[in-house]
């Protein structure tokens, strides 16, 4: 297609809906619907403020800066990438992370509640001392717990190396090396002997037939980061019986499960799991304690 037709980021907006829309496009990774996905695409492209279109909509664009925007409107529609593999970008809250197709796109409900410092069963972020994540991909939830409790050191695990580079990138980033380890190891294994006041981890979940009715654009991402086994539950079985043994005496295990708290009850409902609230609802993070841990 001829980029004459197109001469401002209006044009550029307006065609890449109808793109979006018309291709089906599935917006799981921090849009909501077509039109922010365009807008974001378009602003990051241009290298224009992601927070000011209004402003730009009308500016008359150079044929190199249209030629680059349908570009990315192409790979996005036509091979049904990410946006944020496209942009090398993926926001949590106010943070900024690089991410490629390495590790999955940062996406977690528990990024929600680090603000909140999991009040009130964390009564002063002051006194966490030592964190773990586990299955931590980009990194992006070890960063926010170590910028959110000011003197803990976390170590942040993932069983692959290529993923923990994605995750060096971020941690350099932030500035973040002598307080983040990042560890290669298969959950447990190599993590240090030694007690974590917070345990945290959002791990894969999807269950086997959810795996099968992805959408290409989750089929993007690394799918030993996203299948959970039969019920979903094949990692977080282990991560929940391992807990115990590396929790304080006041320890927090926190596991996001996504969509899968029917399969969470069945597997570890008599442990008295308490749902945390988040944007989507009950049911999509559980906490335990390290006394429940230990019954």
């Amino acid at each position: 297609m001829s980029n004459t037709l197109f001469t401002t980021p209006r044009d550029l907006l307006r065609y890449a809906v109808t793109r979006f829309n018309t291709a089906k496009l599935f917006f799981g990774h921090g849009s909501v619907e077509a039109i922010d996905e365009a807008a974001y695409l378009i602003l990051h492209t241009l290298k224009l403020p992601l927070d000011k279109l209004d402003p730009f909509l009308d500016a008359r664009l150079l044929p190199e800066e249209v030629q680059a925007v349908l570009d990315v409107i192409e790979r996005r529609t036509v091979q049904r990438v990410p946006a944020a593999y496209i942009t090398n970008e993926a926001w949590l809250g106010t943070y900024a992370f690089y991410v490629d197709e390495r590790a999955l796109v940062p996406r977690s409900f528990i990024a929600e509640l680090i603000p909140q410092y999991f009040s009130p069963w964390v009564t002063d972020s002051d006194d966490v001392a030592n964190v773990l994540e586990l299955c931590t991909g980009s990194g992006c939830l070890a960063i926010m717990m170590a910028d959110a409790f000011p003197n803990a050191h976390v170590d942040a695990v993932d069983i692959s190396r290529d993923a923990l580079e994605v995750a060096r990138r971020n941690v350099d980033t932030y500035e973040l090396q002598d307080r983040v380890t990042l560890i290669e190891s298969d959950l447990y294994q190599n993590v240090p002997k030694k007690k974590y006041d917070i345990i945290v981890t959002n791990p894969p979940y999807v269950n086997s037939a959810s795996m099968g009715k992805l959408p290409p654009e989750y089929l993007a991402e690394p799918q030993l980061a996203l299948a959970g086994g039969v019920d979903g539950m094949d990692l977080v079985r282990r991560i929940v019986s391992g807990a115990a043994e590396l929790l304080t005496d006041d320890g927090l295990l926190i596991v996001e499960i996504g969509n899968e708290r029917e399969y969470a009850e069945r597997a570890f409902g008599d442990l008295g799991l308490t749902w945390l609230t988040t944007s989507a609802g009950d049911d999509m993070v559980f906490l335990l304690t390290a006394d429940q841990l230990k019954l």
